[in-house]
């Protein structure tokens, strides 16, 4: 009895390990972040305010991510590999924003952005994006979810 429980033992933790090796990332490489207007939900732990209009939307085609902090618009090169995401250094206009927390909530988008290394998906159309720490600077929401 004793020599039989060892193999079933030794299956158990393959099945065991293949799973939770699929599961432990949480990015599906099948459902790319390029496409979809993804909308500001939180910055670090935080919820953004409703009516926030900060947003982005990154372009396989052409290696670029462009979108609005809420009241300006910016663009900057960015380049995905696996969960590797890195995004330079963005551009934007300088229009002024009339108020104080939404200019705030842009300039913390914009250093978050910058600050993004790596990212994955935290559930059907949320995008978290995280430090080189691992921490998550932002979470997006696809468009429409």
């Amino acid at each position: 009895m004793r020599f039989l429980a060892r193999p079933v033992l030794a299956t158990l933790t393959l099945v065991l390990g293949a799973a939770l090796a699929g599961c432990g990332s949480g990015i599906n490489l099948d459902e790319p972040i390029e496409g979809p207007l993804w909308r500001l939900a939180q910055l670090g732990t935080e919820p953004v305010a409703p009516g926030s209009e900060a947003q982005v939307q990154f372009d396989a085609a052409s290696g670029r991510v462009s979108g609005s902090g809420g009241c300006n618009r910016m663009s900057g090169a960015f380049t995905r590999s696996g969960v590797t995401l890195r995004i330079g250094q963005l551009a934007s206009t300088r229009m002024a924003c009339i108020d104080p927390a939404r200019a705030a909530t842009e300039a913390q988008f914009i250093s978050a952005l910058e600050r993004t290394a790596s990212y994955r998906l935290a559930g059907p159309g949320r995008l978290a994006l995280l430090d080189a720490s691992g921490r998550t600077v932002a979470t997006l929401s696809a468009a429409g979810r």
